[in-house]
């Protein structure tokens, strides 16, 4: 099948979290299985076209938006043989940052515009147009509006994220007519982009089986749970996999000392590497965690807060964070920097070659996610050796079932409620777990050898991409 994947980001060309990586990679592993998959992104100012040089596929379009017309150019590169097409605005696009605070009126024009130039492709008409997160929701509207014959498939990345927009914006685009057209029976959907992909897709999935009920909770549904259990029949869970080019210990070019479950007496060096870094002792029997993630509030780092105080004078750990985001959460764990020198290191900013070291040198890796759609941390950890300790939510419930008391099932610690205290016991078992060398050694190893590629999850799409296609030719 042609199947066209639109999206605001796609790893390597641009990534800021998990959607550029799954953008990235499922393309190809679909490929493999015989189907003709393409990508269609921005052209962002900060592309490396020395990497990735463009080639013109339409010189110029134009779309009429309210201030005016917009033009714009069409530009293809390959990306591990896997075509992928740059749409080119200076206007919208020019400047290197992906997300702006003009993020509405810039993906509404990028999503007018893949529409306008749907049917003359470079010659390659999709059967399938597959959007992914709130960027490209609107399409769908377009689509299904003016009855294109494709399938339509939308991927909610993450819930929390819906480009939600009010009346002045709904006027000015002229958008009223979409939200007054509704199937019968259903709900009248909120100001935001999201909605109309959930609304008018042929199928809606997400990136884990656990998440995809989650979501039609009001709980965890953002606003959009009476129209996600009114989707709930085509509503379909999929794990995300993992890129087992990029993520391999035995091959990783960041890693100080490659490894692999059957070298694991090697991987100690990457912990020494880890603990001089942090400016802790080098003790290979200090339990060593480390975390990777975006700062806010859905990582479960009011957790930490609350319960790292407790953690210390209880265990004898050392941990290690890398990440990025808001500044309440940045200023905490620098706090916590001078409050635990030798014992605590926070990393503010994203440096890829230590986040590669924190999973190859940790012992144990937490996320204590109040929400957790799918989580790619977890994946990358046991790939490399660290043992999660993870809340029980979303991707996480399907990606770690505990583990049983001599840790020969399972794949990791495992607590439920959104709690200081149960964090603290989930990583008190881990630190005990630790203690018994040859154990952990054995738990390491079998969890290393674990499955998380795109293999298993290409197949599912493959399945749904077959019978929604067939069952909307019926």
């Amino acid at each position: 099948m042609k199947i066209l994947f639109v999206a605001a980001e796609a790893n390597p060309l641009v990534k800021v979290g998990g959607l550029g990586d799954v953008v990235g990679s499922l393309p190809a592993a679909l490929n493999k299985m015989g189907h003709d998959v393409r990508i269609l992104i921005p052209r962002y100012g900060s592309l490396d076209t020395s990497r990735f040089p463009l080639t013109p596929v339409i010189k110029e379009r134009t779309v009429l938006l309210s201030h005016g017309k917009e033009n714009f150019r069409l530009l293809r590169t390959s990306l591990n043989g896997t075509t992928v097409y740059t749409l080119e605005n200076a206007r919208y696009f020019g400047s290197p940052d992906v997300y702006t605070s003009s993020d509405l009126e810039r993906f509404y024009f990028f999503s007018r515009a893949v529409f306008e130039l749907l049917p003359e492709l470079d010659g390659w008409q999709p059967e399938i147009v597959h959007c992914h997160d709130w960027h490209t929701a609107l399409l769908i509207m377009w689509c299904r509006a003016a009855g294109y014959p494709c399938t339509t498939v939308f991927t909610i990345h993450n819930l929390a994220y819906q480009g939600v927009f009010d009346d002045y914006f709904l006027r000015r685009f002229d958008l009223q007519k979409y939200w007054e057209d509704l199937p019968a029976g259903a709900p009248r959907p909120p100001l935001c982009f999201m909605a109309q992909g959930i609304l008018k897709a042929d199928l809606v999935t997400t990136v884990s089986e656990t998440y995809a009920w989650e979501i039609t909770l009001p709980e965890y549904g953002m606003g959009l749970d009476a129209l996600l259990r009114y989707r709930q029949t085509d509503l379909v869970g999929i794990v995300n996999g993992l890129d087992y080019d990029e993520w391999n210990p035995q091959t990783d070019p960041c890693l100080p000392v490659n490894f692999s479950a059957e070298s694991l007496p090697k991987r100690v060096f990457n912990k020494y590497a880890l603990q001089r870094t942090a400016g802790f002792p080098v003790d290979e029997k200090i339990p060593l965690i480390g975390m990777v993630q975006r700062l806010d509030e859905q990582k479960g780092l009011d957790l930490l807060a609350s319960g790292i105080d407790r953690l210390f004078a209880e265990t004898p750990v050392q941990v290690a964070v890398l990440g990025k985001g808001w500044e309440n959460y940045e200023s905490l764990l620098r706090d916590l920097n001078t409050r635990y020198p030798g014992r605590f290191a926070a990393f503010i900013g994203f440096a890829e070659p230590l986040s590669h070291l924190i999973y190859g040198g940790s012992d144990i890796f937490l996320m204590p996610s109040r929400f957790e759609p799918c989580g790619l941390g977890q994946l990358i950890a046991m790939r490399y050796g660290a043992l999660p300790v993870v809340r029980h939510t979303g991707g996480l419930v399907d990606t770690v079932p505990p583990f049983n008391s001599d840790l020969t099932r399972g794949n990791g610690f495992v607590f439920h409620e959104f709690t200081p205290e149960a964090m603290l016991g989930a990583l008190k078992m881990a630190v005990e777990a630790f203690k018994d060398k040859e154990r952990w050694l054995q738990a390491v190893r079998r969890i290393m050898g674990l499955d998380f590629s795109w293999r298993a999850s290409a197949k599912v799409y493959d399945g749904i991409y077959r019978r929604v296609t067939s069952e909307k030719k019926g």
